[in-house]
């Protein structure tokens, strides 16, 4: 009985510290959004949901507005990112430019998808906790690469 209630008190001790740190979490600079952008177009790369997913709080919200698409937390999230089969094909993600607000934990980014067509499209997204917990995404499915796209107004 003594070792049940001392190993239960571990754990919850454990669970106590982990949350604590969770909680702690400070605000993430501009190098550290790029790096989390980057391991999400990694993950999806790679097909490894997982892994893009893990960028994502547990209560995330990520949409394409105004109601194509709604995902509501991380276990949502990587099913949409193929889940543990992955993706029937391979998704291609590359970020062309990430802006973020320090301040607001605020960022965004322009990208171009790539699975068999192309889309291109921008991201906003509200860091918490040092991860996405909303992700809002625009696109446009479009024949042309990026250079192509942006033709009338390259920056």
């Amino acid at each position: 009985m003594k070792r049940t209630l001392l190993f239960f008190f571990f754990l919850f001790g454990l669970f106590v510290e982990s949350q604590a740190q969770l909680g702690n979490r400070k605000p993430i600079n501009r190098a550290e959004f790029i790096r989390l952008m980057q391991t999400v177009a990694a993950g999806l790369n790679e097909n490894n949901g997982r892994k893009a997913a893990d960028c994502f709080t547990l209560d995330a919200i990520y949409s394409e507005p105004p109601n194509k698409q709604i995902y509501r937390g991380r276990d949502r999230i990587f099913e949409f990112f193929g889940g543990w089969k992955g993706r029937p094909k391979v998704v291609q993600m590359v970020w062309h430019h990430l802006t973020f607000d320090e301040q607001t934990q605020v960022g965004s980014g322009e990208f171009t998808l790539t699975n068999g067509s192309s889309a291109h499209g921008m991201v906003s997204v509200k860091i918490r906790e040092g991860l996405i917990g909303n992700w809002r995404e625009y696109f446009y499915q479009s024949a042309l690469d990026w250079n192509g796209f942006i033709l009338q107004n390259p920056f």
